[in-house]
């Protein structure tokens, strides 16, 4: 089954040879250049969608805002921190900047694609935690808690993965596929806290995600 992408950009350009690349790498490829038409072009169905921040008519987070269920790497020159990590806790998957080597927004791409298709159908229960990936929700005592889409990336991934502990490096390098210099190893001490108050019990001395010390986290043996 071909992979369809959606490529927003206003730069024709940059849309025509990305989306020249894309197809080279069989990708079926739709395009849109401004925020009205990506909009109504997301009510086909498409696996992953390249948003370009800055469009002529509305900025990348006012289209990400209305976009359910399919996954979003930013393309955009803006590389400034708050940026990218508003764009990262409002549920975009990667943030790639302009000018950037086609090689590698390919190969962010199909790690975006590879981690929602591995994670698609495993429902997972944690003490009294359950995590729906099919959907990207997260029920506590059976009632639907709030995290932000690093948050959640951080749980899905240490869960999907109970015995291993995860190095902060390895969480920051081979997880998020975002660049570390902006998601920083004080970034993550900020997620893993604000995750902690939503799903722990007692935040002070929490249970389902465990600090490994001088490691990093894990998974806590949860009966």
């Amino acid at each position: 089954m071909e992979t369809r992408i959606l490529i927003v950009e206003d730069d024709t350009s940059i849309l025509m040879g990305l989306k020249f690349c894309l197809e080279q790498e069989n990708f079926l490829v739709s395009t849109a250049v401004t925020g009205k038409e990506a909009l109504e072009k997301v009510k086909e169905s498409f696996d992953l969608i390249l948003l370009d921040l800055n469009l002529p008519d509305m900025n990348g987070f006012e289209i990400l805002k209305q976009i359910k269920n399919i996954p979003v790497i930013f393309l955009t020159a803006n590389d400034e921190e708050v940026s990218i990590v508003q764009g990262l806790d409002m549920g975009a998957e990667d943030y790639i900047t302009k000018p950037f080597r086609t090689r590698e927004l390919i190969s962010r791409m199909r790690a975006v694609l590879r981690r929602r298709n591995v994670f698609t159908n495993q429902k997972i229960q944690i003490g009294n935690l359950f995590i729906d990936p099919s959907s990207a929700k997260v029920f506590k005592n059976h009632e639907e808690i709030f995290l932000t889409s690093m948050e959640y990336k951080i749980l899905l991934i240490l869960a999907t993965n109970p015995t291993v502990v995860f190095t902060r490096e390895k969480i920051l390098a081979d997880i998020w596929d975002v660049n570390e210099d902006y998601v920083n190893d004080n970034t993550l001490t900020v997620y893993i806290k604000r995750l902690r108050e939503k799903i722990e019990d007692d935040p002070n001395h929490p249970k389902i995600i465990e600090t490994v010390r001088g490691v990093g986290y894990k998974i806590g043996e949860i009966q």
